[in-house]
């Protein structure tokens, strides 16, 4: 048979088998934070990618080309975290966009996510925190340990609220793997190193503690071999017992000595330990015990990478060969494993009731019964309340508790079972039912309403049906838990909750009788009907049918009701609604017509019955409603023509609404009806529908009955929008015929949309009597000619000179056209040109009289224009185009008339004569037209003159255009004839430009040479010299030197710079020397050509200073330094010094540079020369020579020589220089170099600088001079900001001793400050701590108390850290540092004067357990010192917990006074434990805070009769008589009984206790009673009773009083009718009402009285006949 095993091992799937290359699985390259992702870096070709893997979804990895150092996937999402470097980002692979960048400081060795939003980041030095969320930054949250150097780390971890953080590293020493942790409290701040390979923390509810634990498991494998420990870290929470500390062994087989732990896991639900180590071991340990459950190898590779397995609260993780696998707890075998093979039936029943598993019934069935039958049953009920799976709770079970009977004092067994059910979970149906009947019996409706708040009962059907007999709205509450939906219904019903009934109906998907609910709440009320019945409808999916809806509010003549319901429900005007929109609007119609009216014109609905609808609004006196529902033609036009019945407004607006058609009709029947009442309201409609209805066809309308009136109207009305011909004509038509001719005119002159030819024929035709419109239309439209022709031939002459001269003078060329036309004579048209006086255009005349060739006609008008002096270019341009034609001297014209047009005149001329074109054109300066005549008529020498004397470069730029073709002639005959005829320089000039500017270097060279070179009048002009030899060098180099040779008055550097720039070295060479210009030439040699030897050369033969020069820089540049000094000194040219010594410098040319610095000194005295002199001789080791210059006056900076000196390690010299300007400071550095430690000191003694002192402080350290180190540092440790280097450099190199020696003696200073003292006490607390108390009881007032208290906490002197705590009034981290080390640092009376004064008041709860813990015989004096501030209800609680009551009894006394409601139940708790049965009647008499009903029930069961009275005593004071009296009764106690009875005023419970007493045969009782409950007892009653048992002797004193208490009153009642009588007689009435009031207040009317039974007489005094038993 297979063995059965504890745990599940599965292999999900195999890395390679997704294609991930095997040499990228291992814990560099692969990272798994959850068992939701693998993340994979693999190198594919040359290209880095992701490999993202879903563990649920393996097959469809996501692949990324990213080229990171390090990835890992966020636990929860698809976030990705990517590091290069030192740069972090954060993507959002979903999204596609990145959330987060950082660069850190310092490079991040290990990193990994702590939570979905955080990630922990660790580099060499710290441990960083950074937040997903917003802009944060990675935040420090503690340094790495010392201990923890050279590791490699592997794992970092929190526990569930990060207040405790631990980061684990391995290292290889001594042929093993040690593992190293630092372990780091958030709360505290403080790390603790430890020994360990694998850890985690882990959340556990250890059994009875209010809180879960927090506790930390590590295992570490030593060379003794491995151990698991498991500890809680931090203190217990409050109420809490603390973890007890395991320490187990870890087995290693043989075979794996090298092995050890590589990672833990907790299975939380289980409550175990998961740990795998190297070799592929895994083992499972009991978290609670630390017991081995299991061990076994899974894996022959290394298990690398793990997380917690969520699924089945295992873990996860994945080996070296790429399996990824999983383990966990297999819940079926494992409690049976642990009680069988591990023989632990213990841990089998932990396992069980932790984890609710199967496997342990028979254990918990046997328990139960032992105990059971034991008596024990309390602790039988706690195990059938933790059997797993509900074994035990059954309904035999509770009949077992029932079973048995209560014990006096104790409660009931069963109820100890239910009330341990109610502390540990919920009851089932069963228990629920039984627990809720003995309630509900008792009347404690509101423990029920608790339980169902804190969801202790499993409601059910059957549980509300018990509970509805008492409370509907309780039993509701059930039914709704429960998930009855029916019976949740009826109680919403029953109760008036309608509009809930809808809700939860469609929450829990039931489907009650709609129409029948609707109809019980109409019948109830017609509003909450409508609520509901809205609630039905609101839906798409109507919960019940409308219609029927609607039937029931019409049953119930709902009119306004139904209508507000189906607006509502009709809003939305669904065609499937149609059928209801006519009912709605058909009952409005009938019994509320306005109502009706405002719907139809709200316009909510289109879907009705509109014929329908329309007849009834006909009916209903609505006509305008019924017209815009009808719809046949026919009823529309029987119901429009009675236009006085409605709103025109309305009624123009509605024609809007019919087709075109039926409003032509309507029109046509409106019209024929009465056209004279409706013939306005005809030509609105039709001025608001023209478009529609078209123009045409309701002008054929008006047309058809002849109403020109009203065309002209409808027309008038649209003709200024309208752009119709048509429209405009019939509107002059109709303006016409109804004599408005003022219109038509308008119309004529504004209009611009008519046909002006129909127009024009229409006018010509009607023959109006005023031609004027026509004349309008004609000018307009450009029909002068036919104007002109139709007026002339019917004699209306006098309108062409109208036309003329008053509308539109300008038409006069057209006129005249139009007379020429016609052969009018020329008198007449010359006349009518004479008459003219406005404006007409000569221009268009003149072109009139040209086009019919009689331009002469106009000679006359034309002269005497020029008479009059007229400048008009037209009236000249005509007049020469006459004298052209007539050759009557037309040049001289041309050349003297400055009026004509020039390019006019000369284009008349181009076909008639070329030469006078040419004139006019060059008179106007018309340049392309008169190069175009030239060009044309090989004009050229002519063009050529222009050309020069124009001087316009742009048009010599477009005549020497390459495109031109006659430009070589054109060039031919400028510089042949134009330019040899010119005297004028700026021609010449312009004329070279244009040839440069057109580049053109030949020709203009071949210009230059005629006239430069041919001895012309500009030979020697210097600018044409230049412009030549410039020229030849753009165009012909081999010209340049010729030119240059021949010419002298040129600009030579100018052309020696251009020749540079053309690379022609030696012409430029050669004008240098022509002109004895020797610096530049020697510039040429060196910088052009390049050769220093030439230049040498030269320089030689010139020997100028300047050549020198020059030539130095050269050689300086091309680093000769010798070559150049040289130079420079036969130069004497000190100028470049500072170059000098830069090259000299960097090429260690010492000893030149002092002969060109002794050059320099003599030439000019600088600061920067002698110093660099000064340098040059330490250099040199001219040590005499350099004391000597600083003997000498100078001018150098001494200072800046001797720190040169100085950093160059040329101390000797550095010595003279220093001690030559007294600066001691440097001087002491300098001598430190010497090894002159004591001279060094005598120059900082001089220097007193702190930074001199310190260096040679230093200097004596690190040489072991500690007496000297100690007299330089007193001068420096009296700064407090130098002070902590000074302590740092002593420490580095282990002077410990020496430090603490230097700062005791520095104490005595008077300049001694804090810091000092503080770290004098931070050394004495590192290494001489029995140092430290007697220094800070000194000391104290003067240290930095925080940072004393951090080294204090670090050397673990707990005594002095809760001294230091005190001074600095950090009350609280005092007491908990005393409470944690109690040993070293509590001290009683020093803990009571601190404890007073903390601000938490958390830690009083703590100092008590702790003194319960350590001192509980002294915890009432500490309560005394806390109880002004204490919470005695949570003091109370505390003890009660820890069952430590008895303890602090005096406490409790002395806090009472405060009637508490907890000390009081508390101290009668336990009163009634010590049976001090006065004490608790004191207690209860003073302080009345206290749950009385439940001490009752306590004491009523006490064994003793004393306390049993004060339960009734306690029922008596809360009116809970009857418990009283039979508490009493039981006991005997007559005497309380009988005065319980008479101070309940219950004449029942008086009459009940009477007849007891007769039962009981008490005769002496039943007579006291009647005296004691004298008031409460009926006479009859007691009568009855007396006569019954015989007792008339003992009832005869009652009766007696009664008598006369009746007799007394009947007296009284005869002594005020007699009165009244009186006052009648008297006759002064008194009113009805005030009679009857004052016998109502005196007493009952006898009439009411009968025999007196009903009354209750109150004593004023006790009775007369009266007893006492």
């Amino acid at each position: 048979m297979a063995q059965v095993l504890p745990i599940r091992f599965q292999e999900h799937f195999q890395l390679q088998n997704l294609g991930i290359n095997p040499a990228n699985i291992g814990f560099s390259t692969l990272t798994m934070e959850s068992d939701k992702f693998i993340c994979v870096r693999e190198k594919v070709g040359e290209q880095m990618q992701v490999v993202i893997i879903d563990i649920s979804d393996p097959m469809t990895p996501i692949r990324r080309p990213i080229s990171a150092e390090s990835a890992i996937m966020n636990p929860a999402s698809k976030v990705i975290a990517l590091k290069a470097g030192k740069t972090l980002q954060i993507f959002n692979i979903e999204m596609k966009s990145k959330m987060k960048s950082h660069t850190m400081a310092d490079e991040v060795i290990f990193w990994k996510w702590i939570s979905v939003s955080t990630l922990a980041l660790v580099t060499e030095s710290a441990v960083y925190h950074w937040n997903m969320e917003g802009d944060s930054q990675p935040v420090k949250i503690f340094d790495r340990h010392a201990s923890l150097a050279g590791y490699q780390m592997i794992h970092y971890r929190t526990d569930a609220h990060q207040k405790w953080l631990l980061l684990i590293g391995i290292s290889s020493q001594q042929n093993r793997v040690v593992g190293a942790m630092q372990l780091y409290s958030v709360e505290r701040k403080v790390s603790q190193p430890i020994e360990g390979h694998a850890a985690a923390f882990a959340e556990f509810n250890i059994e009875e503690n209010p809180r879960p634990a927090t506790l930390f498991c590590f295992a570490v494998r030593t060379s003794t071999g491995g151990k698991l420990h498991i500890i809680e870290v931090g203190q217990p929470a409050a109420g809490n017992q603390p973890f007890v500390k395991k320490a187990v062994d870890v087995f290693f087989p043989p075979e794996a000595q090298t092995d050890f732990p590589v990672a833990m896991q907790i299975g939380t639900k289980h409550g175990v330990i998961y740990l795998m180590t190297k070799c592929g071991y895994f083992h499972m340990y009991d978290l609670e015990s630390g017991v081995c459950i299991y061990m076994n190898r899974i894996s022959a590779d290394t298990i690398f990478v793990t997380a917690p397995y969520e699924l089945t609260s295992g873990i996860i993780g994945v080996n070296k060969k790429g399996q990824v696998l999983s383990v966990c707890v297999e819940e079926d075998n494992i409690v049976n494993y642990a009680t069988n093979v591990l023989q632990n039936p213990d841990l089998g029943l932990r396992l069980a009731v932790r984890s609710n598993l199967t496997g342990a019934e028979e254990l918990f069935v046997r328990k139960f019964d032992t105990l059971f039958a034991q008596g024990n049953y309390a602790e039988a009920a706690k195990v059938a309340v933790t059997a797993p799976k509900g074994i035990l709770r059954t309904s035999d079970t509770i009949q077992k508790f029932q079973s048995v009977p209560a014990q006096p004092g104790q409660a009931s067994p069963l109820l100890q079972y239910f009330g341990i059910l109610l502390d540990k979970s919920q009851l089932n149906k069963l228990e629920s039912l039984e627990i809720c009947r003995p309630v509900l019996q008792q009347g404690r409706r509101q423990l029920l309403e608790k339980w169902l708040k804190e969801d202790k009962l499993e409601c059910s059907e059957e549980l509300g049906d018990l509970v509805k007999t008492s409370d509907p709205m309780l039993a509701l509450s059930v039914y709704l838990r429960a998930n009855v939906p029916s019976k949740v219904i009826h109680c919403f019903a029953e109760t008036g909750q309608f509009q809930k009934i809808v809700l939860y109906a469609k929450k829990v998907g039931y489907t009650p009788d709609w129409i029948s609910l609707l109809r019980n709440v109409m019948r109830l009320s017609p509003e909450q009907g409508l609520q509901f019945s809205h609630m039905l409808v609101q839906d798409e999916e109507p919960l019940a049918n409308i219609n029927q809806i609607v039937d029931i509010f019409m049953e119930n003549s709902l009119i306004q009701q139904c209508t507000s319901f189906l607006l509502d429900v009709l809003k939305n005007n669904r065609p499937a609604e149609g059928h209801l929109q006519t009912r709605l609007l058909e009952m409005n119609l009938i019994h509320a017509p306005q109502v009706a009216d405002a719907i139809l014109g709200n316009q909510m609905f289109t879907h009705y019955d509109r014929v329908h609808i329309a007849q009834l609004c006909e009916k209903a006196g609505l006509l305008q409603r019924a017209l815009e529902h009808y719809t046949d033609i026919y009823d529309i036009k029987k119901a429009v023509v009675h236009t006085h019945l409605l709103n025109p407004e309305w009624l123009v607006n509605f024609f809007g609404s019919l087709s075109v058609e039926d409003s032509v009709e309507c029109l046509h029947a409106i019209l024929s009806a009465n056209i004279r009442q409706n013939l306005q309201l005809c030509v609105q409609i039709a001025s608001k529908y023209h478009e529609q209805l078209g123009t045409q066809s309701l002008v054929e309308l008006f047309e058809s009955f002849k109403s020109y009136e009203g065309l002209f109207y409808f027309l008038g009305s649209i003709v200024n929008f309208s752009q119709d011909p048509d429209v405009h004509l019939k509107y002059i038509q109709a303006a016409c015929k109804t004599g408005q001719i003022k219109e038509v005119e308008r119309i004529c002159r504004e209009s611009n949309c008519y046909n002006p030819d129909r127009v024009k024929n229409f006018l010509k035709e009607a023959r109006l009597t005023d031609q004027l419109p026509l004349i309008i239309v004609c000018d307009r439209f450009d029909f002068v000619h036919d104007l002109v022709l139709y007026l002339y031939r019917n004699n209306l002459q006098k309108y062409i000179e109208i036309y003329v001269q008053k509308v539109n003078p300008s038409r006069l060329p057209a006129v005249i056209g139009g007379l020429l036309d016609v052969d009018c004579s020329e008198e007449v048209i010359k006349n009518l040109i004479m008459v003219v006086k406005g404006q007409f255009s000569t221009d268009e005349l003149v072109a009139e009289a040209e086009k019919r060739n009689r331009l002469k006609l106009l000679l006359p008008w034309l002269e005497s224009r020029i008479h009059e002096g007229c400048e008009e270019p037209a009236t000249h341009n005509a007049l020469a185009k006459i004298y052209i034609d007539s050759n009557n001297s037309p040049e001289s014209f041309l050349r003297e008339n400055s009026y004509y047009e020039s390019n006019v005149v000369g284009r008349y001329c181009e076909k008639r004569d070329p030469h006078l074109a040419c004139i006019a054109y060059e008179r106007g300066k018309c340049d392309l037209e008169l190069i175009k005549v030239c060009n044309e008529n090989s004009l050229f020498k002519s063009e050529a003159r222009y050309l020069v004397h124009r001087k316009d470069p742009e048009l010599w730029a477009r005549v020497l255009e390459e495109s031109n073709p006659s430009r070589r002639q054109l060039i031919d005959q400028v510089v042949q004839t134009a330019l040899s005829e010119t005297q004028d320089p700026e021609e010449v000039s312009v004329t070279v430009k244009a040839f440069m500017t057109a580049d053109l270097p030949n020709e203009l060279i071949e210009l230059l040479e005629r006239i430069v070179l041919d001895n012309s009048v500009f030979s020697a002009h210097r600018n044409l010299q230049n412009l030549l030899i410039l020229t030849a060098i753009k165009a012909d180099h081999t010209r340049v030197m010729e030119y240059i040779s021949r010419l002298d008055n040129y600009d030579a550097p100018d052309i020696a710079s251009i020749a540079i720039n053309s690379m022609l070295y030696e012409e430029a060479f050669t004008i240098f020397c022509k002109f004895d210009v020797k610096t530049s030439a020697i510039q040429v040699l060196i910088e052009h050509i390049g050769n220093l030897d030439r230049a040498y050369e030269f320089a030689e033969r010139c020997n100028e200073p300047a050549v020198w020069s020059q030539l130095a820089r050269a050689q300086l540049q091309k680093d000769l330094v010798k070559e150049a000094i040289d130079s420079y000194i036969r130069a004497e040219d000190p100028v470049s010094y500072l170059e000098v010594v830069q090259a000299a410098n960097k090429n260690n040319n010492w000893e030149d540079l002092v002969k060109f610095l002794h050059m320099a000194r003599k030439k000019c005295h600088d600061s920067y020369i002698e110093t660099e002199l000064i340098f040059a001789l330490a250099k040199t080791s001219r040590l005499s020579e350099l004391e000597g210059c600083l003997n000498e006056p100078n001018s150098a900076n001494i200072q800046q020589v001797g720190d040169r000196c100085y950093e160059e390690g040329i101390y000797d010299a550095a010595k003279l220089l220093y001690s030559s300007i007294s600066n001691f400071a440097c001087l002491a550095s300098t001598l430190v170099h010497l090894g002159e430690y004591q001279a060094a000191v005598d120059s900082s003694r001089k220097a007193n600088s702190t930074r001199t002192w310190k260096e040679v402080c230093f200097a004596c350290v690190d040489g072991q001079e500690f007496h000297l180190a100690q007299l330089c540092g007193l001068h420096i440790v009296i700064h407090a900001d130098e002070l902590e280097e000074l302590i740092n450099y002593y420490q580095d190199r282990g002077y410990f001793e020496e430090l603490i020696c230097l700062l005791e003696a520095a104490l005595g200073l008077e300049q001694a400050h804090m810091g000092m003292f503080t770290e004098l006490a931070i050394l004495y607390s590192k290494f001489k701590p029995q140092k430290m108390p007697e220094h800070l009881e000194l000391f104290w007032s003067r240290v930095n108390i925080p940072k004393v208290l951090r080294a204090a906490e670090q050397a673990h002197l707990w005594a002095e850290l809760v001294f230091l705590y005190d001074k600095y009034e950090e009350y609280d981290k005092a007491v908990l540092t005393m409470m944690s080390h109690p040993t070293e640092a509590w001290k009683e009376g020093q803990f009571k004067d601190i404890i007073a004064k903390v601000a938490n008041v958390e830690l009083y709860y703590k100092a008590l357990q702790f003194y319960l813990d350590y001192k509980p015989l002294l915890i009432n004096d500490l309560l005394l010192v806390l109880s002004p501030r204490l919470d005695h209800t949570r003091t109370v609680g505390f003890f009660t917990k820890g069952g430590q009551l008895p303890l602090v009894k005096p406490y409790l006394r002395s806090v009472q006074s405060d009637n508490n409601k907890s000390v009081n139940e508390a101290l009668n708790h336990l009163l009634t434990e010590e049976e001090d049965y006065q004490g608790l009647r004191a207690s209860i008499d003073a302080y009345d805070n206290f749950d009385n009903i439940s001490l009752a029930q306590r004491l009523e069961k006490h064994q003793l009769i004393e306390f049993r009275r004060i339960a009734a005593y306690l029922y008596r004071g809360n009116n809970r008589w009857a418990q009283s009296i039979e508490l009493c009764k039981k006991d005997h106690l007559y005497k309380d009984a009988m005065q319980h009875a008479a101070e309940s005023r219950d004449p029942e419970l008086a009459q009940k206790l009477l007849q007891w007493f007769l039962e009981e045969g008490e005769r002496e009782c039943f007579a006291a009673s009647l005296f004691t409950c004298y008031d409460l007892l009926h006479p009859d009653v007691v009568l009855e009773l007396a006569w019954r048992h015989n007792l008339m002797d003992f009832a005869m004193p009652y009766f007696i009083q009664v008598m006369r208490e009746y007799l007394s009153k009947v007296d009284k009642l005869d002594t005020l009718e007699s009165l009244h009588k009186q006052e009648e007689h008297v006759g002064e009435p008194i009113p009805l009402m005030l009679s009857q009031q004052l016998m109502l207040m005196a007493s009952p009317a006898p009439a009411n009285f009968s025999y007196g039974y009903s009354a209750t007489p109150a004593f004023a005094q006790s009775p007369v006949y009266g007893f006492s038993v």
